[in-house]
Protein backbone atom coordinates (compact mmCIF):
# COMPACT_ATOMS: atom_id res chain seq x y z
CA UNK A 1 0.00 0.00 0.00
CA UNK A 2 1.35 3.48 -0.98
CA UNK A 3 0.35 7.03 0.77
CA UNK A 4 -0.14 9.66 -1.40
CA UNK A 5 2.82 10.67 -2.01
CA UNK A 6 3.89 7.46 -3.15
CA UNK A 7 5.83 6.44 -0.16
CA UNK A 8 5.07 2.89 0.60
CA UNK A 9 3.19 2.90 4.54
CA UNK A 10 4.99 0.85 7.03
CA UNK A 11 2.03 -0.33 9.01
CA UNK A 12 1.20 -3.84 8.89
CA UNK A 13 -1.91 -3.31 10.45
CA UNK A 14 -3.42 -0.94 7.72
CA UNK A 15 -6.56 -1.07 9.80
CA UNK A 16 -6.84 2.70 11.17
CA UNK A 17 -5.04 3.83 7.46
CA UNK A 18 -7.71 1.97 5.50
CA UNK A 19 -11.01 4.13 7.48
CA UNK A 20 -9.35 7.46 6.39
CA UNK A 21 -11.61 9.74 4.41
CA UNK A 22 -10.81 9.56 0.83
CA UNK A 23 -8.22 11.95 -0.59
CA UNK A 24 -10.88 13.67 -2.36
CA UNK A 25 -12.40 14.43 0.51
CA UNK A 26 -9.10 15.49 2.89
CA UNK A 27 -8.88 19.26 3.10
CA UNK A 28 -5.99 20.91 0.93
CA UNK A 29 -2.44 20.73 2.72
CA UNK A 30 0.03 23.51 2.48
CA UNK A 31 3.82 22.55 2.99
CA UNK A 32 5.19 25.51 1.24
CA UNK A 33 6.71 27.25 4.15
CA UNK A 34 10.01 27.58 3.79
CA UNK A 35 10.55 26.01 7.69
CA UNK A 36 8.31 22.86 6.43
CA UNK A 37 9.88 22.12 3.36
CA UNK A 38 12.94 19.79 5.08
CA UNK A 39 10.25 17.44 6.23
CA UNK A 40 11.63 13.92 4.56
CA UNK A 41 9.46 11.48 3.33
CA UNK A 42 10.30 8.63 6.10
CA UNK A 43 10.60 10.29 9.45
CA UNK A 44 9.75 8.82 13.25
CA UNK A 45 8.21 11.89 15.19
CA UNK A 46 9.29 10.42 18.46
CA UNK A 47 13.43 9.53 17.59
CA UNK A 48 13.00 13.43 16.04
CA UNK A 49 11.64 14.60 19.55
CA UNK A 50 13.67 12.58 21.78
CA UNK A 51 16.82 10.48 19.72
CA UNK A 52 17.54 14.44 18.00
CA UNK A 53 17.79 15.55 21.50
CA UNK A 54 20.40 13.01 22.74
CA UNK A 55 22.59 13.48 19.49
CA UNK A 56 22.61 17.13 19.88
CA UNK A 57 24.03 17.06 23.39
CA UNK A 58 21.07 17.78 25.56
CA UNK A 59 21.17 14.07 27.16
CA UNK A 60 21.88 15.49 30.53
CA UNK A 61 19.38 18.04 30.42
CA UNK A 62 15.71 17.88 32.49
CA UNK A 63 13.01 16.98 30.19
CA UNK A 64 10.05 16.34 32.86
CA UNK A 65 9.85 17.33 36.38
CA UNK A 66 7.57 15.03 38.26
CA UNK A 67 6.88 16.06 42.33
CA UNK A 68 10.29 16.52 42.59
CA UNK A 69 12.02 13.59 40.51
CA UNK A 70 13.69 15.27 37.35
CA UNK A 71 13.87 12.83 33.96
CA UNK A 72 16.71 14.11 32.07
CA UNK A 73 16.43 13.95 27.80
CA UNK A 74 19.14 10.44 28.48
CA UNK A 75 16.45 9.15 30.78
CA UNK A 76 13.55 9.62 28.97
CA UNK A 77 14.81 7.80 25.80
CA UNK A 78 15.95 5.46 27.63
CA UNK A 79 12.32 4.75 29.40
CA UNK A 80 10.84 5.15 26.11
CA UNK A 81 13.25 2.40 24.77
CA UNK A 82 12.95 0.06 27.22
CA UNK A 83 8.77 0.43 26.84
CA UNK A 84 9.08 0.25 23.15
CA UNK A 85 10.71 -3.26 24.06
CA UNK A 86 8.13 -4.69 26.01
CA UNK A 87 5.38 -3.41 23.73
CA UNK A 88 7.23 -5.64 20.99
CA UNK A 89 8.77 -8.16 22.51
CA UNK A 90 6.22 -9.19 25.49
CA UNK A 91 2.61 -7.72 24.45
CA UNK A 92 3.26 -8.77 20.75
CA UNK A 93 3.02 -5.02 19.09
CA UNK A 94 3.33 -4.69 15.19
CA UNK A 95 3.58 -1.32 13.22
CA UNK A 96 -0.07 0.04 12.99
CA UNK A 97 -1.69 -1.54 16.15
CA UNK A 98 -3.38 0.93 18.30
CA UNK A 99 -2.76 1.42 21.48
CA UNK A 100 -4.81 3.39 24.61
CA UNK A 101 -3.07 4.89 26.82
CA UNK A 102 -4.63 6.56 29.98
CA UNK A 103 -2.96 8.38 33.17
CA UNK A 104 -2.78 11.72 34.46
CA UNK A 105 0.29 13.60 32.81
CA UNK A 106 3.69 11.97 34.25
CA UNK A 107 6.94 11.19 32.81
CA UNK A 108 5.82 7.88 32.00
CA UNK A 109 2.42 8.43 30.37
CA UNK A 110 4.83 11.22 27.99
CA UNK A 111 7.81 7.62 27.81
CA UNK A 112 4.71 5.53 26.73
CA UNK A 113 3.54 7.96 24.24
CA UNK A 114 7.06 8.28 22.86
CA UNK A 115 7.78 4.59 22.70
CA UNK A 116 4.47 3.50 20.63
CA UNK A 117 5.66 5.96 18.15
CA UNK A 118 8.79 4.69 18.14
CA UNK A 119 7.80 1.09 17.79
CA UNK A 120 5.45 2.03 14.93
CA UNK A 121 2.23 2.05 16.65
CA UNK A 122 -0.37 4.27 16.57
CA UNK A 123 -1.21 6.18 20.16
CA UNK A 124 -4.87 6.46 21.60
CA UNK A 125 -4.30 8.92 24.61
CA UNK A 126 -7.86 9.25 27.05
CA UNK A 127 -8.52 11.41 29.18
CA UNK A 128 -8.45 10.01 33.16
CA UNK A 129 -12.25 11.15 33.53
CA UNK A 130 -13.69 8.91 30.92
CA UNK A 131 -15.44 5.89 32.49
CA UNK A 132 -15.52 2.60 31.28
CA UNK A 133 -18.62 2.76 28.75
CA UNK A 134 -16.64 5.78 26.97
CA UNK A 135 -13.66 3.57 26.83
CA UNK A 136 -14.89 0.72 25.46
CA UNK A 137 -16.40 2.71 22.77
CA UNK A 138 -12.78 4.14 22.10
CA UNK A 139 -11.84 0.20 22.36
CA UNK A 140 -14.55 -0.43 19.66
CA UNK A 141 -14.32 2.46 17.54
CA UNK A 142 -10.07 1.92 16.86
CA UNK A 143 -10.28 -2.01 17.41
CA UNK A 144 -7.46 -1.85 19.90
CA UNK A 145 -5.85 -4.91 21.98
CA UNK A 146 -3.14 -2.73 23.53
CA UNK A 147 -3.29 -0.90 26.54
CA UNK A 148 -0.83 1.22 28.77
CA UNK A 149 -2.19 2.63 32.21
CA UNK A 150 -1.37 4.32 35.30
CA UNK A 151 -2.26 1.59 37.94
CA UNK A 152 -4.28 4.17 40.07
CA UNK A 153 -6.89 4.39 37.10
CA UNK A 154 -6.98 1.01 36.51
CA UNK A 155 -11.08 0.17 37.19
CA UNK A 156 -12.59 1.72 34.42
CA UNK A 157 -10.04 0.07 32.25
CA UNK A 158 -10.86 -3.75 33.45
CA UNK A 159 -14.73 -2.66 33.33
CA UNK A 160 -14.60 -1.52 29.75
CA UNK A 161 -12.30 -5.36 29.35
CA UNK A 162 -15.42 -6.53 30.65
CA UNK A 163 -17.81 -5.15 27.84
CA UNK A 164 -14.68 -5.22 25.36
CA UNK A 165 -12.64 -8.32 25.67
CA UNK A 166 -10.70 -8.19 22.81
CA UNK A 167 -8.92 -5.52 24.86
CA UNK A 168 -6.28 -8.27 26.11
CA UNK A 169 -3.30 -6.91 26.12
CA UNK A 170 -2.62 -4.60 28.86
CA UNK A 171 0.35 -3.17 31.52
CA UNK A 172 -0.07 -0.80 34.21
CA UNK A 173 2.86 1.63 35.14
CA UNK A 174 3.48 3.96 37.75
CA UNK A 175 3.69 7.80 37.30
CA UNK A 176 7.65 7.66 37.87
CA UNK A 177 7.64 3.78 36.65
CA UNK A 178 9.63 2.82 40.17
CA UNK A 179 6.87 1.64 41.92
CA UNK A 180 6.16 -1.17 44.44
CA UNK A 181 2.49 -1.62 43.72
CA UNK A 182 1.87 -5.20 42.51
CA UNK A 183 0.12 -4.34 39.35
CA UNK A 184 2.33 -2.00 38.28
CA UNK A 185 4.11 -4.95 35.76
CA UNK A 186 4.95 -2.21 33.17
CA UNK A 187 8.11 -0.53 35.41
CA UNK A 188 9.38 -4.02 36.40
CA UNK A 189 9.13 -5.52 33.10
CA UNK A 190 10.62 -1.85 30.74
CA UNK A 191 13.30 -1.77 33.56
CA UNK A 192 14.38 -5.66 32.74
CA UNK A 193 15.11 -4.68 29.31
CA UNK A 194 18.29 -4.19 27.83
CA UNK A 195 18.97 -0.29 26.64
CA UNK A 196 18.31 1.55 23.10
CA UNK A 197 15.67 0.27 20.80
CA UNK A 198 15.86 1.47 17.09
CA UNK A 199 12.77 3.43 15.61
CA UNK A 200 10.51 2.08 13.21
CA UNK A 201 10.61 3.35 9.66
CA UNK A 202 7.20 5.17 9.80
CA UNK A 203 6.56 6.93 6.62
CA UNK A 204 5.90 10.68 7.14
CA UNK A 205 2.47 10.22 6.77
CA UNK A 206 1.47 7.39 8.58
CA UNK A 207 -0.74 7.40 10.93
CA UNK A 208 0.67 8.34 14.85
CA UNK A 209 -1.92 9.72 16.80
CA UNK A 210 -5.61 8.90 17.18
CA UNK A 211 -7.46 12.01 18.55
CA UNK A 212 -11.07 11.66 20.32
CA UNK A 213 -13.27 14.46 20.55
CA UNK A 214 -16.68 15.25 21.28
CA UNK A 215 -18.84 16.76 18.74
CA UNK A 216 -22.63 17.76 18.57
CA UNK A 217 -24.56 14.04 17.54
CA UNK A 218 -23.41 12.18 20.69
CA UNK A 219 -20.49 9.88 19.84
CA UNK A 220 -16.98 11.09 19.87
CA UNK A 221 -14.81 11.72 16.52
CA UNK A 222 -11.81 9.94 15.89
CA UNK A 223 -9.44 12.32 14.15
CA UNK A 224 -5.98 10.75 12.65
CA UNK A 225 -2.54 12.81 12.89
CA UNK A 226 0.52 11.62 10.98
CA UNK A 227 4.13 11.58 12.15
CA UNK A 228 4.64 14.39 9.71
CA UNK A 229 1.79 16.79 11.71
CA UNK A 230 3.20 16.55 15.22
CA UNK A 231 6.93 17.95 13.74
CA UNK A 232 4.57 20.49 11.44
CA UNK A 233 3.00 21.86 14.84
CA UNK A 234 6.25 21.72 16.69
CA UNK A 235 7.65 24.42 14.09
CA UNK A 236 5.05 26.67 13.63
CA UNK A 237 3.12 27.58 16.79
CA UNK A 238 6.42 28.11 18.27
CA UNK A 239 6.93 30.86 15.66
CA UNK A 240 4.55 33.23 17.38
CA UNK A 241 4.36 31.23 20.86
CA UNK A 242 8.34 30.71 20.97
CA UNK A 243 9.64 28.13 23.37
CA UNK A 244 13.11 29.09 24.16
CA UNK A 245 15.91 26.02 25.08
CA UNK A 246 15.93 27.79 28.57
CA UNK A 247 12.18 27.68 28.52
CA UNK A 248 10.78 25.54 32.09
CA UNK A 249 7.05 25.07 30.90
CA UNK A 250 4.09 24.59 33.33
CA UNK A 251 0.32 23.76 32.05
CA UNK A 252 -3.08 22.37 33.19
CA UNK A 253 -4.63 20.40 29.90
CA UNK A 254 -4.32 16.37 29.81
CA UNK A 255 -1.78 15.12 27.38
CA UNK A 256 -4.88 13.53 25.69
CA UNK A 257 -6.15 17.05 24.39
CA UNK A 258 -4.51 18.64 21.40
CA UNK A 259 -3.92 21.78 23.90
CA UNK A 260 -2.22 19.54 26.53
CA UNK A 261 0.00 17.13 24.37
CA UNK A 262 1.12 20.35 22.20
CA UNK A 263 1.78 22.22 24.83
CA UNK A 264 3.46 19.70 27.41
CA UNK A 265 4.98 17.60 25.37
CA UNK A 266 5.30 17.55 21.46
CA UNK A 267 6.34 21.80 21.45
CA UNK A 268 8.88 21.62 24.50
CA UNK A 269 10.72 17.98 23.25
CA UNK A 270 11.23 19.72 19.77
CA UNK A 271 13.07 22.85 21.22
CA UNK A 272 14.89 21.06 24.39
CA UNK A 273 13.16 22.75 27.16
CA UNK A 274 12.31 21.10 30.32
CA UNK A 275 8.47 20.69 31.67
CA UNK A 276 7.27 20.42 34.69
CA UNK A 277 4.06 18.29 35.31
CA UNK A 278 1.88 17.58 38.57
CA UNK A 279 -0.56 14.76 39.15
CA UNK A 280 -3.42 17.08 38.86
CA UNK A 281 -4.28 20.65 37.50
CA UNK A 282 -5.24 22.03 41.27
CA UNK A 283 -4.23 25.59 41.44
CA UNK A 284 -2.20 24.97 44.19
CA UNK A 285 -0.53 22.12 43.26
CA UNK A 286 0.56 24.13 39.94
CA UNK A 287 1.17 27.54 41.85
CA UNK A 288 3.87 25.23 44.56
CA UNK A 289 5.41 24.06 41.40
CA UNK A 290 5.77 27.03 39.57
CA UNK A 291 7.34 28.77 42.31
CA UNK A 292 9.64 25.95 43.02
CA UNK A 293 11.22 25.11 39.26
CA UNK A 294 10.99 29.06 38.55
CA UNK A 295 8.19 28.28 35.41
CA UNK A 296 8.36 30.95 32.81
CA UNK A 297 5.96 29.50 30.60
CA UNK A 298 1.90 28.87 31.47
CA UNK A 299 -0.45 27.11 29.28
CA UNK A 300 -3.85 26.73 30.94
CA UNK A 301 -7.78 27.62 29.77
CA UNK A 302 -9.41 30.68 30.59
CA UNK A 303 -10.87 28.59 33.74
CA UNK A 304 -7.57 27.68 35.38
CA UNK A 305 -6.33 30.91 35.08
CA UNK A 306 -9.80 32.03 36.94
CA UNK A 307 -9.30 29.27 39.29
CA UNK A 308 -5.37 30.23 40.15
CA UNK A 309 -5.59 34.13 40.89
CA UNK A 310 -6.87 34.24 44.31
CA UNK A 311 -4.50 31.49 45.33
CA UNK A 312 -1.42 33.66 43.64
CA UNK A 313 -0.51 35.26 47.07
CA UNK A 314 2.35 33.94 48.80
CA UNK A 315 3.50 32.27 45.57
CA UNK A 316 6.87 33.66 43.75
CA UNK A 317 5.85 33.40 40.15
CA UNK A 318 8.79 36.03 39.29
CA UNK A 319 10.19 33.76 36.89
CA UNK A 320 7.18 34.24 34.78
CA UNK A 321 7.24 35.42 31.45
CA UNK A 322 4.54 34.27 29.10
CA UNK A 323 1.36 32.69 29.42
CA UNK A 324 -1.05 31.05 27.13
CA UNK A 325 -4.96 30.41 26.64
CA UNK A 326 -6.93 28.17 24.56
CA UNK A 327 -9.62 25.69 24.95
CA UNK A 328 -12.34 28.38 25.27
CA UNK A 329 -12.79 32.11 24.92
CA UNK A 330 -10.80 34.22 26.67
CA UNK A 331 -12.57 37.43 27.78
CA UNK A 332 -10.94 40.72 28.53
CA UNK A 333 -11.89 41.20 32.03
CA UNK A 334 -9.82 37.89 33.05
CA UNK A 335 -7.07 39.05 30.85
CA UNK A 336 -7.12 42.28 32.81
CA UNK A 337 -7.27 40.81 35.94
CA UNK A 338 -4.08 38.14 35.48
CA UNK A 339 -2.01 41.34 34.12
CA UNK A 340 -3.23 43.68 37.20
CA UNK A 341 -2.52 40.51 39.77
CA UNK A 342 1.01 38.99 37.73
CA UNK A 343 2.07 41.70 35.25
CA UNK A 344 2.34 39.10 32.72
CA UNK A 345 -0.11 38.70 29.67
CA UNK A 346 -1.82 36.32 28.52
CA UNK A 347 -1.54 35.20 24.99
CA UNK A 348 -4.72 34.01 23.12
CA UNK A 349 -5.26 31.63 20.51
CA UNK A 350 -7.24 29.34 18.90
CA UNK A 351 -6.67 25.45 17.94
CA UNK A 352 -8.87 22.21 17.69
CA UNK A 353 -8.25 18.39 17.77
CA UNK A 354 -8.89 17.95 14.40
CA UNK A 355 -6.08 20.31 13.68
CA UNK A 356 -3.69 18.84 16.63
CA UNK A 357 -2.12 22.19 17.71
CA UNK A 358 -2.78 26.17 17.26
CA UNK A 359 -3.72 27.91 13.95
CA UNK A 360 -4.65 31.29 14.96
CA UNK A 361 -2.42 32.90 18.05
CA UNK A 362 -2.13 36.55 18.91
CA UNK A 363 1.02 37.82 19.51
CA UNK A 364 3.29 37.92 22.52
CA UNK A 365 2.87 41.62 23.01
CA UNK A 366 -1.08 40.87 22.98
CA UNK A 367 -1.68 43.91 20.88
CA UNK A 368 -5.82 43.53 20.91
CA UNK A 369 -6.78 42.28 23.74
CA UNK A 370 -9.86 39.64 23.30
CA UNK A 371 -8.35 38.62 19.75
CA UNK A 372 -7.92 35.24 18.88
CA UNK A 373 -4.74 36.73 17.02
CA UNK A 374 -4.37 36.25 13.47
CA UNK A 375 -3.31 32.98 11.34
CA UNK A 376 -0.10 31.15 11.96
CA UNK A 377 2.62 30.61 9.81
CA UNK A 378 1.91 28.35 7.22
CA UNK A 379 -2.23 28.32 7.86
CA UNK A 380 -4.44 30.28 6.20
CA UNK A 381 -7.61 31.21 7.69
CA UNK A 382 -10.98 33.25 6.70
CA UNK A 383 -14.50 33.80 7.35
CA UNK A 384 -17.02 31.67 4.83
CA UNK A 385 -20.84 32.73 4.51
CA UNK A 386 -23.46 30.40 4.65
CA UNK A 387 -22.63 29.03 0.57
CA UNK A 388 -19.07 28.64 1.78
CA UNK A 389 -17.78 31.76 0.08
CA UNK A 390 -15.44 34.15 2.06
CA UNK A 391 -16.44 37.09 3.60
CA UNK A 392 -14.69 40.72 3.82
CA UNK A 393 -13.84 42.05 6.82
CA UNK A 394 -16.22 43.32 9.37
CA UNK A 395 -18.63 40.63 8.73
CA UNK A 396 -19.46 37.77 10.53
CA UNK A 397 -19.42 33.56 9.21
CA UNK A 398 -17.64 30.66 10.00
CA UNK A 399 -13.67 30.41 10.78
CA UNK A 400 -12.34 28.23 7.74
CA UNK A 401 -8.58 27.64 7.80
CA UNK A 402 -5.72 25.35 6.06
CA UNK A 403 -2.32 24.54 6.72
CA UNK A 404 0.17 21.65 7.22
CA UNK A 405 -2.61 19.78 9.56
CA UNK A 406 -6.33 19.54 8.90
CA UNK A 407 -8.98 17.05 9.55
CA UNK A 408 -9.23 13.18 8.44
CA UNK A 409 -11.67 11.40 10.47
CA UNK A 410 -11.95 7.89 10.65
CA UNK A 411 -14.73 6.13 9.21
CA UNK A 412 -17.03 8.92 9.29
CA UNK A 413 -17.49 9.94 5.68
CA UNK A 414 -20.42 12.56 6.85
CA UNK A 415 -18.64 13.89 9.22
CA UNK A 416 -15.65 14.67 7.03
CA UNK A 417 -17.78 16.34 4.36
CA UNK A 418 -19.45 18.36 6.78
CA UNK A 419 -16.07 19.59 8.32
CA UNK A 420 -13.74 19.88 5.32
CA UNK A 421 -15.36 21.78 2.29
CA UNK A 422 -13.75 23.32 -0.80
CA UNK A 423 -10.50 22.58 0.67
CA UNK A 424 -11.39 24.24 4.28
CA UNK A 425 -11.40 22.99 7.81
CA UNK A 426 -14.69 24.75 8.51
CA UNK A 427 -14.29 24.90 12.53
CA UNK A 428 -18.35 24.90 13.61
CA UNK A 429 -16.92 28.60 15.25
CA UNK A 430 -18.69 31.68 14.55
CA UNK A 431 -16.05 34.84 14.32
CA UNK A 432 -15.54 38.43 12.26
CA UNK A 433 -12.09 39.37 10.92
CA UNK A 434 -11.12 42.77 10.90
CA UNK A 435 -9.47 45.12 8.66
CA UNK A 436 -5.65 44.01 10.55
CA UNK A 437 -6.50 40.48 9.82
CA UNK A 438 -7.42 39.53 13.48
CA UNK A 439 -10.06 37.27 14.08
CA UNK A 440 -12.85 37.70 17.00
CA UNK A 441 -14.28 35.07 18.24
CA UNK A 442 -18.59 35.60 18.70
CA UNK A 443 -19.99 32.11 19.58
CA UNK A 444 -20.47 28.32 18.71
CA UNK A 445 -22.29 27.19 15.44
CA UNK A 446 -23.37 24.01 16.43
CA UNK A 447 -24.65 22.05 20.08
CA UNK A 448 -21.32 22.01 21.43
CA UNK A 449 -20.99 23.19 24.90
CA UNK A 450 -17.29 24.22 25.46
CA UNK A 451 -17.27 24.35 29.60
CA UNK A 452 -14.11 24.92 31.55
CA UNK A 453 -12.23 23.83 28.12
CA UNK A 454 -13.98 20.34 28.18
CA UNK A 455 -15.94 20.21 25.21
CA UNK A 456 -18.99 17.86 26.21
CA UNK A 457 -21.76 16.87 23.70
CA UNK A 458 -25.30 17.81 24.23
CA UNK A 459 -26.24 15.10 22.59
CA UNK A 460 -24.23 12.64 24.84
CA UNK A 461 -25.59 13.90 28.09
CA UNK A 462 -29.14 13.22 26.09
CA UNK A 463 -28.57 10.11 26.08
CA UNK A 464 -27.44 9.30 29.07
CA UNK A 465 -30.09 11.37 31.02
CA UNK A 466 -32.87 10.14 28.71
CA UNK A 467 -32.08 6.31 29.98
CA UNK A 468 -32.83 7.55 33.90
CA UNK A 469 -36.03 5.30 34.73
CA UNK A 470 -38.35 8.45 35.60
CA UNK A 471 -37.03 10.95 32.71
CA UNK A 472 -39.59 10.37 30.18
CA UNK A 473 -38.13 13.56 27.78
CA UNK A 474 -34.92 15.71 27.93
CA UNK A 475 -32.68 18.39 26.23
CA UNK A 476 -29.65 20.05 27.06
CA UNK A 477 -27.58 23.27 26.06
CA UNK A 478 -25.08 25.22 27.41
CA UNK A 479 -25.47 28.54 28.60
CA UNK A 480 -23.46 31.20 30.01
CA UNK A 481 -21.42 31.18 33.28
CA UNK A 482 -18.76 34.29 34.64
CA UNK A 483 -16.48 30.85 35.48
CA UNK A 484 -16.95 28.23 33.30
CA UNK A 485 -17.53 30.00 29.99
CA UNK A 486 -20.86 28.21 29.81
CA UNK A 487 -22.12 25.21 31.82
CA UNK A 488 -24.55 22.29 30.94
CA UNK A 489 -28.15 22.71 31.41
CA UNK A 490 -30.35 19.88 30.92
CA UNK A 491 -34.02 20.35 30.81
CA UNK A 492 -36.08 17.56 31.78
CA UNK A 493 -39.85 16.13 31.84
CA UNK A 494 -40.40 13.16 34.41
CA UNK A 495 -42.80 10.84 34.88
CA UNK A 496 -44.58 12.67 37.64
CA UNK A 497 -43.55 16.29 37.52
CA UNK A 498 -44.36 16.80 40.98
CA UNK A 499 -41.03 15.19 41.89
CA UNK A 500 -38.86 18.00 40.04
CA UNK A 501 -37.25 18.69 43.39
CA UNK A 502 -33.53 19.19 44.62
CA UNK A 503 -32.90 16.12 45.81
CA UNK A 504 -34.46 14.79 42.20
CA UNK A 505 -32.18 16.88 40.35
CA UNK A 506 -29.16 15.94 42.69
CA UNK A 507 -30.19 12.10 41.51
CA UNK A 508 -29.78 12.45 37.79
CA UNK A 509 -26.53 14.40 38.09
CA UNK A 510 -25.27 11.41 39.92
CA UNK A 511 -26.51 9.24 37.43
CA UNK A 512 -24.65 11.09 34.87
CA UNK A 513 -21.77 11.06 36.84
CA UNK A 514 -21.84 7.39 37.07
CA UNK A 515 -22.16 6.67 33.26
CA UNK A 516 -19.70 8.79 31.94
CA UNK A 517 -17.00 11.73 32.75
CA UNK A 518 -17.76 13.47 35.56
CA UNK A 519 -16.85 17.04 34.28
CA UNK A 520 -19.58 16.23 31.31
CA UNK A 521 -22.60 16.52 34.01
CA UNK A 522 -25.53 19.13 33.83
CA UNK A 523 -24.43 21.58 36.70
CA UNK A 524 -28.00 23.32 35.82
CA UNK A 525 -30.99 20.96 36.00
CA UNK A 526 -34.76 22.37 34.82
CA UNK A 527 -37.78 20.79 35.48
CA UNK A 528 -40.13 20.92 32.67
CA UNK A 529 -43.98 19.92 32.18
CA UNK A 530 -42.95 19.70 28.69
CA UNK A 531 -40.52 20.81 26.26
CA UNK A 532 -41.04 24.15 23.86
CA UNK A 533 -41.28 22.38 20.47
CA UNK A 534 -42.29 24.00 16.88
CA UNK A 535 -45.68 23.32 15.44
CA UNK A 536 -43.73 20.30 13.06
CA UNK A 537 -42.29 19.55 16.03
CA UNK A 538 -38.99 20.48 16.01
CA UNK A 539 -37.12 21.75 19.48
CA UNK A 540 -36.68 24.98 20.33
CA UNK A 541 -33.48 25.24 22.25
CA UNK A 542 -32.75 28.94 22.13
CA UNK A 543 -36.04 28.78 24.52
CA UNK A 544 -34.48 26.40 26.81
CA UNK A 545 -31.06 28.64 27.35
CA UNK A 546 -33.75 31.45 28.53
CA UNK A 547 -33.95 32.68 32.48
Amino acid sequence: MHLPGGVPTSHADTYARDLLPPAADWPLFDYSAPFLGALPDRLNAAAALIDAAVSAGYGGKPAFIYEGAVWTYAQLRDRADRIARVLVEDMGLVAGNRVLLRSGNSPMLAACWLAVLKAGGICVTTMPLLRARELAYIVEKARIRHALCEVSLAEEVELARGQRPELDRVAYFTPLGAGSHAEARLDGAAAGKPAGFPAHATAADDIALISFTSGTTGQPKAAAHFHRDILAVSECWPRVYPVAHDEVVCGTSSFAFAYGVASLLICPLRHRATVVLTPRPAPDLILDAMARHRVTSLYAVPTAFNALLPELAGHDLGALRQCSSAGEHLRPALWERWRDATGVAIVNGLGMTEMLAHFLSESLTVERVGSTGRALPGYTACVLDDEDRPLPPGHRGRLAVRGPTGCRYLGDPDRQRAFVRQGWNVTGDIVEQDADGRFWYAERADDLIVSAGYNISAQEVEDVLAAHPRVVECAVVGVPDPDRGSIVRACVVLDDPRDGHPEMARQLQDFVKATIAPYKYPRDIVFMDSLPRTPTGKLQRFRLRQG
